[in-house]
């Protein structure tokens, strides 16, 4: 059996074990915020107006068990992440009609807004990919999508099929009032008490929403309103993306985790010693052995965006 849900050698792994992630989880949720009846669905049935930390380091988690996890951690989160959203509901307060938080064209959508989010992001940060990559990426998370409830095909299976269904839904997303204050909360987030050690660094965490604004679609950006838009917005974001991409991979790794939960901080060990066993060289962690497994290529100049 593989011994983690996703190969070393997968595009999977060369994109979600780069630390420019974090920027790409938290344009993540600014994107997703954008669907009106997504957002009410948060706005309800979440913590997340008291903890958007915590609500990004979950889907930190989930990111992490469906990439490095063995494929009994990452179906065991599955099911609990169905179970749980089968069991919530939530009003549209524009026709006061009841919506499940497992409504189908609810998954995809967010299903689409993470991986669209994590490609252009970390792509734009610097991590080489070719477009046969991209649409690697984009196929292999559609493999994934069964662990909330989705099939493969219920999603985009390439690139030009991703772009697609951003073009088509396009017409449907716009920025209500909680979307707005989701990004401000995204922007200065409360400290969670198990990192309230952190608190002094705070102001640490706003060149990482603040870029995570910067990289959603102008459109987005104009419409959200909440940071100003300055001349040549695009090369400076993506300049910006690297530089903090390389200073994040300056951090020694035993500092890094700090920033996860211990399950997760598990996981990745309990993978480090499953591929130990499989023939993978890991004496000096997940990081060094995606290095080694995928960046033989010098990075790519950047085209235009890849979604």
């Amino acid at each position: 059996m593989q011994p983690t849900v996703a190969a070393p050698e997968s595009v999977t792994w060369k994109i979600h074990l780069d630390r420019s992630m974090w920027v790409a989880g938290v344009r993540a949720l600014m994107l997703q915020a954008l669907h009106p009846l997504a957002m009410q669905g948060v706005w309800q049935r979440s913590d997340f107006r008291v903890d958007p930390t915590g609500r990004l380091l979950r889907t930190a988690h989930f990111v992490a068990i469906t990439t490095y996890g063995s494929p009994e951690e990452a179906e065991e989160l599955g099911a609990r992440i169905r179970r749980v959203h089968r069991a919530l509901s939530f009003a549209d307060p524009d026709t006061g009609r009841t919506h499940r938080v497992d409504q189908h064209d609810l998954l995809v959508w967010v299903h689409c807004a993470e991986v669209s989010s994590y490609l252009e992001t970390t792509y734009r940060a610097g991590v080489p990919l070719t477009s046969e990559e991209m649409d690697r990426y984009v196929d292999e998370r559609a493999r994934a999508a069964v662990y909330v409830g989705l099939e493969p095909d219920d999603v985009p299976r390439d690139v030009a099929e991703l772009r697609g269904y951003l073009a088509a839904v396009r017409p449907r997303l716009r920025v209500t009032p909680e979307a707005r204050q989701a990004v401000r909360f995204l922007l200065w987030p409360t400290v969670p008490d198990r990192l309230s050690w952190l608190a002094p660094l705070k102001p640490l965490w706003f060149p990482v929403g603040a870029l995570a604004y910067a990289t959603l679609p102008a459109w987005a950006r104009r419409a959200y309103g909440v940071l100003p838009e300055a001349p040549g917005a695009r090369p400076t974001a993506t300049a910006a993306l690297r530089a903090l991409r390389g200073g994040l991979n300056r951090v020694p790794e035993r500092y890094y985790n700090l920033i996860f939960d211990e399950a997760t901080v598990r996981s990745a060990d309990a993978a480090r010693e499953r591929l130990l066993a499989a023939g993978y060289r890991v004496g000096n962690g997940l990081q060094a052995l995606r290095a080694r497994t995928l960046f033989t290529s010098p990075p790519v100049p950047e085209p235009r965006a890849p979604v």
